[in-house]
């Protein structure tokens, strides 16, 4: 089945309250140099594996008393981006799809929000919409058209979860839910202004290598080191994440200490981890397991969070 991304139903808007916390928790001082002076509430637009909500508090403590510019070279959701709105920033990643998401959302908010209103929450549809990457017509969508069926996949599959199959497809099964919410848009166009001053890039973590100096601070959140056979959340992409690339990134933290550039790194809590930065500071902490195929399995974990400050 070829899906025609104009022939869809067209709903009203929802009026259901906005999910925008009024109460968000002061993370760290306000000395840092690069942030806004007003931070805007919004909070990350798509729910992502490993996403760094729950763990802001333990993030925000580690925070660098000043730094020039940021780096999040594994964007992902974005929730520590988002909570820390730093005045300059360049974040990448490696997956074509979200890094347009991420464009769209800072450029075309407007035309991007009109075109997720047209989107159902129906199991046939969802298929039609997951399948169309693998038609010759799908690069052929504009770049908004791509956005939108990127964050209604995202909110409609199975736990959120993104993962491809062998040939770079799209592969999650259909999720079932109560009453999804595709998008909420007063938090969507609040990430647009958040993004407003952020550079954003199609890039390995490799990519930042002459780009960086001292002075700048980077966060590293990778697809993490799997601790067992059946944890292995990291085909994002068709490449995956495997051990060699923990290695190689491991490798460029050296590097970047070397050169007196401040980062931080999450990860999970491993014997593979702990030997390659074991010259580094490393804390453990607990976190919530929320993406698992069984829900008896989504409990707490140690991870680490790696810093050389």
């Amino acid at each position: 089945m070829i899906f025609d991304p104009n022939d869809v139903v067209s709903l009203p808007p929802s009026d259901e309250t906005s999910y925008i916390s009024s109460n968000s928790q002061k993370l760290y001082s306000p000395s840092p140099e690069n942030r806004t002076d007003n931070r805007l509430s919004c909070k990350p637009f798509l729910k992502w594996a490993g996403g760094k909500t729950q763990l802001l508090p333990e993030l925000g403590k580690r925070i660098p008393s000043n730094f020039d510019r940021y780096f999040e070279p594994f964007i992902g959701g974005g929730a520590f981006f988002f909570k820390l709105q730093p005045k300059i920033a360049y974040i990448s990643d490696i997956n074509s799809e979200l890094i347009n998401c991420y464009k769209v959302v800072k450029y075309k908010v407007q035309e991007l929000a009109e075109d997720l209103l047209n989107h159902i929450y129906d199991e046939e549809y969802y298929y039609a919409l997951r399948n169309a990457d693998q038609e010759l017509e799908f690069s052929e969508w504009s770049d908004i058209k791509r956005a939108s069926r990127f964050i209604y996949l995202n909110k409609t599959c199975f736990n959120g979860l993104y993962r491809v199959n062998s040939k770079g497809f799209f592969n999650v099964p259909f999720g079932r839910y109560k009453n999804p919410r595709i998008f909420d848009e007063k938090n969507l166009l609040a990430c647009s202004k958040a993004l407003r001053n952020t550079q954003i890039e199609l890039s390995t973590f490799t990519g930042l290598k002459n780009e960086v100096k001292k002075g700048d601070f980077i966060y590293f959140d990778p697809p993490y080191a799997p601790i067992s056979s059946t944890s292995d959340f990291t085909k994002y992409t068709l490449n995956g994440f495997g051990e060699e690339m923990q290695k190689e990134l491991a490798s460029f933290c050296t590097q970047l200490d070397k050169k007196r550039i401040k980062f931080m790194v999450s990860n999970s809590h491993t014997s593979l981890i702990l030997d390659l930065y074991k010259s580094f500071n490393i804390d453990v902490i607990e976190a919530t397991r929320l993406i698992n195929s069984k829900a008896e399995k989504r409990g707490k974990i140690k991870e680490v969070i790696i810093t050389n400050y």
